[in-house]
């Protein structure tokens, strides 16, 4: 038996567990992010103003809809349950600010008694949500 032959002979195995581990990684990360980039929307046509911002900090949206349908987040809630439902998300983030985009087929008035609502419960910071009217 000659030692330097055995030395000398080419590495014919591939080793995979490094590439097994990236891909692994890999699909750990896009498990974790998918939700978040998987957003299920709520078709509200809010109305649109000439000089609208963006909105600077971080906030919760209130959808009210043409069918009178309330939606906190992507849940959908009743309107006797927002007051609870909001005062309880205030004791824990005193901070919170509301978006709150109604249709602009709602009447003015039904719009006021959910800002309401929204006030009843605590919260301070609401906006009014409005989408960019482009300047001609």
């Amino acid at each position: 038996m000659n030692i330097s032959q055995t030395d000398e002979e080419a590495i014919t195995a591939i080793n995979i567990a490094p590439l097994v581990d990236v891909v692994l990684v890999l699909l750990i990360i896009f498990m974790a992010t998918a939700p978040l980039i998987h957003r299920r929307s709520v078709n509200v046509n809010v109305p649109k103003a000439a000089y609208a911002e963006q909105k600077a900090t971080t906030s919760l949206n209130l959808a009210f809809t043409e069918k009178r349908e309330l939606y906190l987040g992507e849940d959908k809630i009743s309107h006797h349950d927002l007051k609870f439902q909001l005062s309880s998300m205030l004791r824990a983030d005193p901070g919170l600010h509301i978006a709150l985009l109604a249709d602009q087929t709602i009447p003015y008035g039904e719009v006021v008694e959910i800002l309401d609502l929204i006030r009843g419960s605590g919260v301070k910071k609401i906006a009014l949500e409005v989408r960019s009217k482009k300047v001609e």
